[in-house]
């Protein structure tokens, strides 16, 4: 059974910066897409960024472009994502997800990911 489990969300005031972990257990052997994405209040699910292990090749939303990374390290299974310059906007419930194995493809919509973690909570203060 695949587990992800998100940590690293906080308050943070406009311009700042957080680094949030995503801890995942139970992969069987495979390549697989990963992403980030955020639920803000009264908003759609929207991808933030994506991962794809096979090439490397990542994908970020054109709301953070510039300003936010995905990595991930293999030895400690986690992935990363560094979010700098942080506006009030990026506000919202940041989940993990994990495609179905042997994907390279980074999907932009939620449906396209079998596996989620339980979200982190980003604040971003004015």
């Amino acid at each position: 059974q695949v587990q992800l489990v998100e940590s690293g969300g906080g308050l943070v005031q406009a311009g700042g910066s957080l680094t949030l972990s995503c801890e995942a257990s139970g992969l069987t052997f495979g390549l697989y897409v990963t992403a980030w994405f955020r639920q803000a209040p009264g908003k759609e699910r929207e991808i933030v960024a994506g991962l794809s292990w096979s090439s490397p090749t990542t994908y970020y939303g054109d709301s953070v472009k510039g300003r936010f990374t995905i990595s991930r390290d293999n030895a400690k299974r986690t992935v990363y994502l560094q979010m700098n310059s942080l506006k009030p906007e990026d506000t919202g419930i940041y989940y993990c997800a994990v495609s179905e194995p042997w994907s390279t493809y980074i999907g932009v919509d939620s449906a396209g990911y079998a596996d989620w973690g339980q979200g982190t909570k980003v604040t971003v203060s004015s």
